[in-house]
């Protein structure tokens, strides 16, 4: 690979991450201060010795878990967990460090509230959870950590994003549900 083709693709790397790091905290309601930042988020993480798949299991007691995500708030680590049981929604913030509910929310208003249905719809026909989903994904990605899974319809079919990180490094799986 020449000098030329090397500095393209990283130019096109970069832009990548640029991308998906707004894609990321484009439409977020939360208050973030450093919103969807990968290099933010890459520095914070290894204070978490919960696992995306821990908090999954956790959120459980407050309803069926449609997506979790690490994520930067006010400058601190946070882990947030959609859930639903029947028509209501909550956002669950679980511990970071101790896998305990710290917080539990309903949603009932505005980005979240419509996410958090085209979630639920999502899953509506699935056959695999999200837990294993990224348990799937993280089968075939080693060395990473699931930091986001949200579920959404493709061509009908329900499939889930997770979004992976090793360092700084991110990289985006789909696995079907």
């Amino acid at each position: 690979m020449n000098a030329r083709n090397a500095l393209l693709g990283g130019v096109v790397l970069l832009s990548l991450l640029v991308i998906a790091g707004v894609a990321y905290s484009g439409d977020d309601d939360d208050d973030d201060d450093e919103g969807g930042n990968p290099a933010a988020l890459a520095q914070a993480l290894p204070q978490a010795s919960v696992t995306l798949e821990q908090a999954l299991k956790a959120s459980e007691r407050e309803g069926n878990p449609i997506s979790a995500k690490f994520e930067m708030g006010h400058g601190a680590l946070q882990l947030s967990v959609y859930t639903t049981k029947g028509d209501h929604f909550e956002e669950v913030i679980v511990d970071h460090r101790s896998g305990a509910i710290s917080k539990a929310g309903p949603i009932t208003e505005g980005a979240d509230l419509k996410h958090a249905k085209e979630q639920k719809q999502a899953l509506a026909t699935a056959k695999t959870s999200l837990y294993q989903a990224v348990q799937n994904s993280l089968k075939s990605h080693a060395g990473y950590r699931a930091v986001s899974v949200v579920p959404h319809l493709n061509g009908g079919q329900p499939v889930a994003e997770i979004d992976l990180m090793k360092g700084a490094e991110v990289k985006e799986d789909s696995q079907k549900l």
